[in-house]
This record gives C-alpha cells, sequence and structure tokens, in this order.
C-alpha cells in the first residue's frame, strides 16, 4: 500500500475585494487539480483599503483616485480580469455603480469560520458575492447571509459580528504579515518558507508544486 503524500501547506495572505487574488487562487487550484498535488490551505487577513469610510467608494473612482488610471486602462484592466475569470470558471461582473467597501468585517468572518473548518468555504463565498453579485461585504446582514450559505450558524455569525471579539485577533493577524514584508496581495507562502507574490500563472504554480512534491519523494 502507497502512502498518500502528505498535502503541500500554502499560507495565503489576501483581500476579499482582490481581484487579482481570486485569479491567483483560481490558477493556484487548477494547477494542483492537474498535477494531482493535494494542497492544505490556510487564508489570512490583508486589507488594501484599511482607511476605507462605512460607506465604502465607487470602484472605478477609487481606482482613479489611487493609482492614477484612466476611464479606458481601467476598462481594459476589467476586460482582462473578466476573460481570465471566465477561463478559471469565476465569473467576475463588474459594473459601473459597482463600489469597493471596507472588508475588516468580511477577515473576521473568515476567521471566526476558520475555527469552525470552514474557512476555505468563507473565503471562496466572499469572493463570489463580491465579484459576481456585487454585494456590500460592509454590511453585516449580508456577512450572516453568507454564513449561513456555508452551513454557518446565522444568529451566531451576526453576534460575533456585533460584539467585535474578533477585532485584535483579526488585526494582530494582519500586522504579523505586514510586519514580515507583504505590502501586496495576493501573497503566497508554500511550505512555510517560499514566498510567491502575484498571480503567477497556472504553468509556474504547477512547477512550484511539483518541485516541493518532488523534494519529499
Amino acid at each position: 500500500m502507497t502512502d498518500t503524500p502528505e498535502p503541500i501547506r500554502v499560507d495565503i495572505v489576501s483581500d476579499v475585494v482582490c481581484p487579482w487574488c481570486v485569479v491567483g487562487y483560481s490558477q493556484l487550484a487548477k494547477a494542483a487539480k492537474d498535477t494531482g498535488i493535494a494542497l492544505d490551505i490556510h487564508w489570512h487577513p490583508f486589507e488594501l483599503n484599511p482607511q476605507m469610510e462605512d460607506e465604502g467608494e465607487n470602484l472605478r473612482e477609487h481606482i482613479t483616485r489611487k493609482y492614477g488610471s484612466t476611464a479606458a486602462e481601467s476598462q481594459q484592466a476589467r476586460d482582462r480580469l473578466t476573460s481570465l475569470g471566465a477561463e478559471l470558471g469565476f465569473a467576475f461582473r463588474f459594473s459601473d455603480d459597482m463600489r469597493i467597501v471596507n472588508t475588516f468585517r468580511a477577515h473576521q468572518l473568515i476567521d471566526w469560520a476558520e475555527d469552525q473548518g470552514r474557512g476555505q468555504e468563507a473565503k471562496l463565498a466572499l469572493f463570489n458575492a463580491y465579484f459576481t453579485d456585487r454585494k456590500d461585504l460592509h454590511d453585516p446582514e449580508v456577512l450572516a447571509d453568507i454564513a449561513d450559505s456555508i452551513g454557518l450558524d446565522r444568529t451566531a455569525a451576526a453576534a460575533m459580528l456585533d460584539s467585535g471579539d474578533r477585532t485584535e485577533q483579526v488585526r494582530a493577524k494582519e500586522q504579523f504579515w505586514t510586519s514580515r514584508g507583504v505590502t501586496g496581495v495576493p501573497a503566497m507562502v508554500f511550505d512555510r518558507q517560499h514566498l510567491v507574490t502575484g498571480a503567477q500563472g497556472e504553468s509556474n504554480y504547477a512547477r512550484i508544486l511539483e518541485h516541493l512534491a518532488g523534494q519529499r519523494s
């Protein structure tokens, strides 16, 4: 009987409103499927806009203000992401009235779900809620609904968000990664030692996974 190889641990530092985090994760997941290499994924919080106001900001206006992108450049980026997403089985549905929001509550939900073995489900549900369904991920009611959709207790999720019990814990996790030099996402750490930043593409992820798997054989 052949022993089943131990999954490769991948720690992913990410924000739920980062489209390249969706692309990077989807490319990694496809590479893992194609190579037959199992992953043990752990998500960690990062806020692209920690000072974002409660009401959020129009996404296109935010991109223009923060990065200096023109409307044409913004549209080109959206078209590219939409195409990449479609190739990877993810539906980006950008709109002119789409808003970017404060994501700290969403990270608290993921942290809470992780304790119940549902961190992965929570993260992916939040990606879909924001980019496909254009939901407000700062709204506690929306977040409680997402918890319910992945089989967690909606009332308990709402109570957790209302209490702020996870605030210090999530802040500490954010600070852990920023103190180690993570300034942009996605940032993936393979086997607790190899840092890879940005969406690297399926072939590059496949090479990384095969290299790490080969070191174990």
